[in-house]
């Protein structure tokens, strides 16, 4: 999933923590995702649409039971970009934000999505999800698995009152996060295994934020037309984005992808980078050896991880993969030619820029 710069709990509100005022350095309270909000109205619209988000994310996941309560808010409540949501509100922009669905719409996209979390935790037998113990560590699998599933129990409910398509609609983007999720565990098979990652991506992360703007401008009231260009973007923008954490986890000397720099390679998880590694026919010394550590698998060993960390930082395969990432990032911004010209569109074209520019 598309997770990227965290924010910690008690440091947030709505998108990245900042109330809606300026920071001190004057980029804004949508830094943390590079988004360019120039304009005060939108900027005030989207502030406002992502504050009642909130609260109705908190009051969407109480349950009669404490434990189910307190298990359900866990991952609410230990941070996030809210990123859903944010295209649910952009998407609004070119339409009416103000009607009433854009606000549930949003809630629903964001429940979908913290319920794969908790799915993923279990599947990948992780220990820490946003800085904080993960829910599978800190209550069994069993009962992680059961709060996803309320989860999307609940987004379910809430997409019913917004009527059959938003039903068909989030159902059918639930399909596609199982077959992605399939897909990433049974392994590339016959496929080529770049063509697969990049499915997966699509399928895992970018159907729910293509699904996010379009019920921004279904919900917003936006025409046909605009309602598919964003669709459209929101598929490319959500792959782009993973695909530039991907990159961070290598590239990165910092936390900056909201991880040590580095994990993917200890864990063995077979990211962009290092699947155009693999599948190289470079003959030179530096390619021929990066080839040789990672087939190995999971690069547990410090000294073998270090080399291959600096391996993979100077390789042609770090270069392909930011031009792949820079390509989804300008088709993406190919999919808005449709939308009329104004704040709302240039805040999704500076998602473009940032993702862009953040891993070059």
């Amino acid at each position: 999933m598309v997770e990227g710069v965290v924010i910690p709990a008690g440091e947030r509100s709505g998108v990245t923590g900042s109330g809606g005022r300026r920071r001190p350095d004057g980029t804004g309270q949508f830094g943390a995702l590079g988004l360019d909000l120039a304009d005060p109205r939108v900027e005030a619209s989207v502030l406002g649409l992502l504050d009642q988000v909130e609260s109705e994310l908190r009051a969407s996941v109480a349950s009669a039971d404490p434990l189910v309560t307190e298990a359900a808010r866990h991952l609410l409540e230990a941070g996030g970009k809210r990123f859903r949501p944010l295209l649910v509100a952009l998407g609004a922009q070119f339409g009416d934000p103000t009607c009433a669905q854009v606000v549930p719409a949003a809630v629903v996209m964001e429940l979908t999505h913290l319920a794969t979390l908790y799915h993923d935790d279990v599947m990948d037998e992780a220990a820490v999800r946003r800085g904080a113990p993960s829910a599978n560590s800190r209550w069994t699998n069993s009962v992680a698995i059961l709060v996803g599933d309320y989860l999307f129990a609940r987004a379910a409910d809430i997409a019913a009152d917004l009527g059959p398509e938003a039903v068909r609609l989030q159902a059918r983007t639930f399909a596609r996060l199982v077959h992605g999720q399939i897909a990433e565990t049974v392994g590339p098979r016959d496929a080529d295994p770049v063509a697969h990652y990049l499915q997966v991506i699509a399928e895992k992360t970018g159907s729910l934020i293509a699904t996010s703007a379009r019920f921004g401008g279904m919900f917003g009231g936006a025409s046909a037309e605009h309602i598919e260009a964003l669709a459209g973007y929101g598929e490319i923008i959500g792959v782009a984005f993973q695909l530039s954490d991907d990159l961070l986890d290598i590239a990165s000397e910092s936390m900056q992808s909201g991880k040590t720099p580095g994990t993917d390679l200890r864990e063995g998880v077979p990211t962009l980078p290092v699947l155009y590694a693999l599948a190289s026919d470079d003959s030179d010394a530096a390619s021929v050896r990066l080839r040789e550590i990672l087939a190995t698998g999971p690069l547990v060993d410090e000294a073998l991880h270090a080399e291959a960390l600096g391996l993979l930082r100077e390789s042609p395969a770090l270069k392909r993969a930011r031009e792949t990432v820079r390509g989804y990032a300008e088709d993406a911004r190919a999919r808005l030619a449709p939308l009329p010209d104004g704040p709302a569109r240039s805040a999704l074209e500076s998602l473009c820029d940032y993702i862009a520019d953040r891993t070059s």
